[in-house]
């Protein structure tokens, strides 16, 4: 067995909202049939990877055993972030469907303790009635209309003598713990896609001011070559190699812009508007700071910090329970009722000596056959433990490789943003140094354009390195749990 799921045995929890009814329960309830919940123990980790997770280097650092804080994305250093991100996770739509969501389950779970309370209904009939009487070939009888009148209470209460309404409640509270944990989840998600988006953003607006900056030089080449082929210094091929050079430039610029309006579509979506009620705050990769100090939690707190994990979890529990109602399905059910009325002609009478009845009865049903139906609904709900044990223990697994993913992210982003800046200055220096020799006429054409290519790729080259490294950070963040468990 898997150390996921290696767990000493605890305590069955009573279920929130059933305090008051568990000292009536405890005396009618004489045990719960099926298993007690045993909780998956967190794996004996002590890293996330094979090696020792060394610093990123340049600028970041790994803290190891410091826990994300709750407003992680405050360490990008950036007031309109914050303000973007807590607007949308005010205004979400998607965070107000969860919380209907915890609200249905808990109303659920409430409406099962109803269970534990005997079941009281009332009954009123009243009667009136006429005939016309018999008839003979001289005469007729009258009949005398009369009423009748009957007030009943019937009282039934069915023994929880296998605790099946204890599993009951169990099984539906687990559920409500479900959606509170993936109500967190789609918060955490919420928030990574704002900044992400707003990184997205900061890195398309870098990649169309290097693309002018690179356009502007081009045309400042084309006016120089224009000049030189009315001097008659230069020649025609060259001014239509740079003319292309350029076209090609202004190319790129309806992609990115187009990206850029959809991104702005995106976040503004996310901030819980409509496309026309844009938001107001815009992002380039100069106001959002590189997280200095990273916090890396240990292993063995990653299971309680990931509101996925504890969901998964929450749902095992819950199919645990489910294992108890159907064993208890399959054994004798006991119900104790009691009936008390009253009856007369007149409602004035109702409560005159002798008119007074009652009914006091027990009953015990245990199904004799049923082709085996309850039988192979046990073993369905056994098997769908199973199911969300398999399923616990694969969302551990991937959410370890999460980290593990963004911990090697991390570390080469460093090496790639290095070696980015400086291809960009060594391009930057080939093009001044290029542009120089074209105003002297010592350079050929081609030497030019293939600067101002290199150069337009090296800047954009580095935008999106830098705006990866950011995003990256985030993926180390949600990786984490996004500060949630620290709320614990």
């Amino acid at each position: 067995m898997s150390d996921l799921h290696k767990a000493p045995r605890r305590r069955r929890r009573r279920p929130r909202g059933a305090a008051p009814l568990c000292a009536l329960a405890g005396l009618l309830s004489a045990c719960a049939v099926g298993p007690d919940y045993e909780r998956p123990q967190a794996p004996t980790l002590t890293r996330y990877t094979p090696e020792k997770t060394a610093s990123p280097g340049r600028g970041q650092h790994f803290r190891e055993g410091e826990d994300v804080p709750e407003r992680w994305w405050e360490a990008f250093g950036s007031r309109r972030l914050d303000e973007l991100v807590e607007e949308g996770l005010a205004r979400s739509p998607t965070l107000e469907a969860a919380d209907a969501a915890i609200r249905v389950a808990q109303f659920n779970a409430f409406a099962a303790t109803g269970q534990f309370f005997p079941q009281v209904t009332l009954n009123s009939n009243s009667l009136y009635s006429e005939s016309s009487g018999e008839t003979t070939a001289t005469q007729t009888f009258s009949q005398t209309p009369y009423g009748f009148f009957t007030k009943q209470v019937q009282i039934s209460y069915t023994l929880d003598v296998w605790g099946a309404n204890w599993r009951t409640i169990e099984s539906l509270d687990a559920q409500r713990e479900s959606q509170v944990y993936q109500k967190e989840a789609a918060r955490l998600t919420l928030a990574a896609n704002l900044v992400r988006a707003a990184i997205e953003e900061a890195s398309l607006r870098g990649q169309i001011a290097a693309t002018h900056q690179v356009i502007a030089l081009q045309e400042q080449g084309l006016t120089l070559l224009q000049q030189q082929l009315s001097r008659g210094v230069a020649a025609g091929t060259a001014v239509l190699a740079q003319e292309t050079a350029l076209g090609q430039a202004r190319l790129l610029l309806p992609n990115l812009e187009s990206r850029l309006g959809q991104q702005r579509d995106l976040l503004t979506a996310l901030a819980g508007r409509y496309p026309s009620d844009e938001v107001e705050e815009t992002f380039t990769l100069a106001q959002l700071s590189v997280p200095r100090e990273l916090p890396v939690s240990l292993p063995s707190r990653l299971l309680e910090q990931r509101p996925d994990i504890r969901a998964a979890e929450a749902n095992l529990h819950a199919a645990s329970a489910q294992i108890g109602v159907a064993v208890a399905a399959r054994l004798p059910n006991i119900t104790l009722s009691a009936t008390g009325l009253t009856s007369a002609f007149s409602l004035t009478q109702l409560f005159y000596p002798g008119t007074f009845g009652y009914t006091l009865m027990g009953n015990v049903a245990q199904t004799a056959f049923d082709g085996m139906t309850l039988y192979n609904k046990q073993k369905a709900v056994e098997a769908a433990f199973d199911q969300a044990k398999a399923q616990y223990r694969d969302t551990g697994i991937k959410a370890f490789q999460n980290v593990a993913d963004a911990l090697r992210a991390l570390q080469n982003d460093a090496k790639a943003v290095s070696a980015a800046r400086s291809a960009e200055g060594a391009a930057k220096r080939y093009l001044d140094r290029i542009i120089l020799q074209q105003h002297v006429g010592t350079v050929s054409q081609l030497e030019v354009v293939t600067a101002q290519v290199s150069y337009l790729e090296a800047a954009n080259a580095r935008v999106q390195t830098e705006a990866q490294r950011l995003t990256d950070t985030v993926a180390l963040y949600v990786a984490l749990g996004g500060g949630w468990g620290s709320k614990d």
